[in-house]
């Protein structure tokens, strides 16, 4: 081993690859040099020495790794109580199939783009694409935050499609439901008829949620995605809706002698899957390619279309931001139809006004003879 010079640092030998070994506040580092070339290691020494003088040398940024990164991401998550850390365990599956075992530090914007490539061979969207890189660079943000790497690559963003602007039509929305499960009909006419997200806010609904004395829906605080609670003012339909489910649910109560505190339910149990029973109801109906998130834009439209100020109607569908509100109010070829037929009227109304209101024109004057 050599002698070593507090603060100066110096470069040795093991077999045939140069070691570093330099202080940081007071504690020895040994490093490895990754060469076999003696002065190409004394010129990463002094890098190294440089950094640490102007206090960009962070110790131990080598050991972090992709793992490291995903690891610190899903902390944030559970430490803010985000429902959403199975999507982050979803996406790691497919970074991790490209940087599995990487350090941070040897991550570069084209092992990003190789990525991409593959992930695009795989057949994924770009917008699936940019949310995988996106938990990644959130990782390294993160790891940046904490003093523990001294830099972060670029991260490529992929061009993505228009949002998506699904929305059922009433006879739609009927000939599905005729084909759904008995189970599913009551949570996905509350969701048509509200907008709710069906997951996270119909689904969990419970009786303590409801009062038909003030006819009101309450969703809890944490359970909606903005996290705030809403409620929600019962229209005839939903009142009906809802006092026909209370009374199967007691009914089934008196034959099974137990509570049933979900308002929706399959037989008392809560509902958890019902993706594929979904999809075969929409093929069945005719309109395949549906989503039962394609609700929330058909009750915005709705309201709209009913003539509800935009506030309100953000307030009632849970929307904080009038860019997310505006991307779910869609506008329909009837639409479009219908606000031509509107405007033909007015216009067909306005010329008939100014005839009638046009003073007659005097006759031209016959030619005097000179």
């Amino acid at each position: 081993m050599p002698r070593y010079k507090h603060g100066s640092g110096s470069v040795y030998q093991r077999g045939k690859t140069w070691w570093l070994t330099y202080y940081v506040n007071g504690a020895q580092v040994w490093e490895s040099a990754k060469t076999q070339d003696k002065a190409k290691a004394r010129q990463i020494l002094q890098a190294k020495i440089g950094q640490r003088a102007e206090g960009r040398l962070l110790v131990g940024a080598d050991k972090v790794t992709f793992e490291v990164l995903i690891q610190m991401v899903k902390d944030e998550y559970e430490t803010n109580a985000r429902k959403s850390v199975d999507k982050v365990q979803y996406r790691e599956k497919h970074l991790a199939k490209t940087f599995a075992g990487w350090k941070a530090n040897d991550i570069t914007v084209t092992d990003l783009r190789a990525f991409i490539k593959r992930r695009q061979e795989e057949g994924a969207a770009n917008a699936e694409i940019n949310r995988e890189l996106a938990t990644l660079r959130r990782g390294f943000n993160l790891a940046l935050q904490a003093e523990r790497i001294p830099r972060m690559p670029h991260f490529p963003r992929l061009q993505e499609s228009a949002p998506r602007a699904g929305f059922f039509e009433v006879d739609e929305f009927h000939a599905v439901l005729q084909h759904l499960p008995d189970c599913l009909r009551g949570p996905i006419s509350f969701a048509y008829l509200t907008g709710g997200r069906c997951r996270s806010e119909v689904l969990t609904l419970q009786w303590r949620n409801i009062s038909f004395e003030t006819g009101t829906v309450r969703l809890d605080p944490g359970t909606t995605k903005n996290k705030d609670g809403r409620v929600i003012y019962m229209t005839a339909q939903l009142r009906v809706l809802l006092e026909e489910q209370r009374r199967q649910t007691l009914a089934l109560q008196q034959q099974t002698n137990r509570i049933i505190s979900l308002v929706f339910h399959d037989n008392g149990e809560r509902i958890v899957n019902y993706d594929k029973r979904w999809r075969e109801a929409c093929k069945r109906a005719g309109v395949p390619g549906k989503y039962v998130h394609d609700f929330r834009r058909t009750a915005v439209r709705n309201m709209v279309k009913a003539g509800i100020p935009e506030r309100v109607a953000m307030e009632m569908s849970g929307h904080k931001t009038r860019s997310v509100f505006d991307r779910y109010h869609i506008v329909a070829d009837s639409d479009l139809r219908e606000a031509a037929n509107r405007l033909e009227r007015a216009m067909s109304t306005q010329i008939m006004t100014k005839t009638m209101t046009v003073a007659a024109i005097p006759p031209a004057k016959s030619a005097v003879s000179a």
